[in-house]
C-alpha cells in the first residue's frame, strides 16, 4: 500500500512539475505570424499644401503580410498593400505597395516598425509605423496602427502623410 502511495505521489509531483514548466515556457523563436488589415489615409502634405483623402478623391488600402518574429523584442515584416482609388465615381486599383521592414517590439503590445516603401505607381520612400495590439486573443489579435508615409519620386514633390490602419493578426 505504501508502495502504491509513493508511485501515485511521484506521478502527481512529476505531472505538476511538467505542467508548471510548460506553462512558464517562453514562445519558440523564430515564429511566423500573418495579418490582414484596412488602411484609410487621412491626407498628405507637400510643397503645394495639405491634400485630404476625403475631398475630390478617396483612396483605401488593404494591407496583408507576414511577420517573422526573431525574439520578444525584434522581428522582420513584409507587407503588400493594394490601394483602390475612387475619383469621378470610377474606382480602380491605383497602385500596389511593397513594404518590407524591421519590427521593434515593446511591452504591452506596442511596436514600432520602420518600413521601406516601393509603389507600382513609381513612388518610393520610408514609412515609420506606430502599432498597438488592442485586443489579444488566443488565436487572433486586433491591432491599430498609425503610419507616416514619406514618399519621393515619379516627378512629384516629396510628401509626408498619415493614415489609420485597423487589422487582425493571427
Amino acid at each position: 500500500m505504501l508502495f502504491n502511495f509513493s508511485i501515485s505521489a511521484s506521478l502527481f509531483i512529476l505531472t505538476f512539475i511538467g505542467k508548471t514548466a510548460t506553462a512558464q515556457q517562453t514562445p519558440a523563436y523564430p515564429r511566423v505570424t500573418g495579418y490582414f488589415s484596412v488602411v484609410n489615409p487621412i491626407g498628405s502634405l507637400n510643397k503645394d499644401g495639405f491634400h485630404s483623402n476625403f475631398s475630390e478623391v478617396y483612396t483605401i488600402g488593404f494591407p496583408f503580410g507576414l511577420n517573422i518574429l526573431k525574439s520578444d523584442r525584434f522581428g522582420v515584416s513584409f507587407e503588400v498593400a493594394p490601394f483602390i482609388r475612387t475619383e469621378n465615381n470610377i474606382s480602380k486599383v491605383s497602385s500596389v505597395l511593397f513594404h518590407p521592414g524591421a519590427m521593434f517590439r515593446f511591452k504591452n503590445g506596442f511596436n514600432i516598425i520602420g518600413r521601406m516603401a516601393f509603389e507600382t505607381n513609381g513612388r518610393f520612400g520610408l514609412t515609420p509605423v506606430f502599432n498597438k495590439v488592442v485586443k489579444k486573443g488566443k488565436d487572433a489579435s486586433l491591432f491599430i496602427s498609425v503610419p507616416f508615409p514619406m514618399r519621393f519620386g515619379n516627378d512629384q514633390p516629396a510628401s509626408v502623410g498619415t493614415a489609420v490602419q485597423l487589422g487582425v493578426s493571427f
